[in-house]
């Protein structure tokens, strides 16, 4: 999906979110408008980054996410703000459930993608976005839905027929794109 395909989509839904407001979207909202209502309409709480926390340690990582971006047809502003929020570009990051590395995969995700070392930032990103594109596909295109199968699982998204009523995957896909966003922002 490119970045224009998803740009549009966050048009269509600062459209929807403004008609149950009982409002017009303006063509002058901004993202962070959007991404404002979108964690009030789910009932969470806006992501707090700012842009200038975003960047510590993704310039890092910035070739790498940039190649596998591309590798797998992924907008790289989308892989950066999913990395940040799996992981805060920590790639010794671990979850209790037994995610690691930097895009937090599963170790039976991670042994299935070829990933044979989790905590090695290249094999990490490259699975990750192999992982997200793989979601990508089976969801015609769509982040919103693509991120909530990475953070909640595919069957979910699928019992759900969208972004389940999780408040956890909600806010994870609302922060990944609002990241993702300000990265688009801080790179223009």
């Amino acid at each position: 999906m490119s970045v224009q395909a998803v740009e549009t989509r966050v048009s269509e839904l600062e459209g929807m979110i403004a008609a149950a407001n009982g409002g017009t979207a303006s063509a002058s909202s901004s993202s962070t408008n959007f991404d404002a209502q979108l964690a009030q309409a789910q009932g969470g709480a806006t992501p707090t980054a700012t842009t200038a926390s975003l960047g510590s340690g993704d310039s890092a990582y910035s070739n790498l996410i940039d190649a596998s971006a591309a590798k797998y047809g992924l907008d790289p502003s989308v892989l950066k703000g999913l990395i940040k929020q799996e992981s805060g570009f920590n790639p010794a990051a671990g979850s209790p459930a037994g995610a690691q590395g930097l895009t937090q995969l599963m170790p039976a995700t991670a042994a299935s993608l070829g990933v044979t070392d989790t905590h090695d930032p290249a094999q990490s990103i490259d699975g990750g976005a192999h992982y997200l594109r793989m979601q990508l596909d089976r969801f015609g295109g769509d982040y919103m839905k693509a991120l909530a199968a990475y953070n909640a699982g595919p069957g979910a998204v699928q019992r759900f027929g969208g972004v389940p009523p999780y408040a956890e995957t909600r806010n994870y896909v609302t922060n990944v794109l609002s990241y993702a966003n300000q990265f688009r922002q801080g790179a223009a």
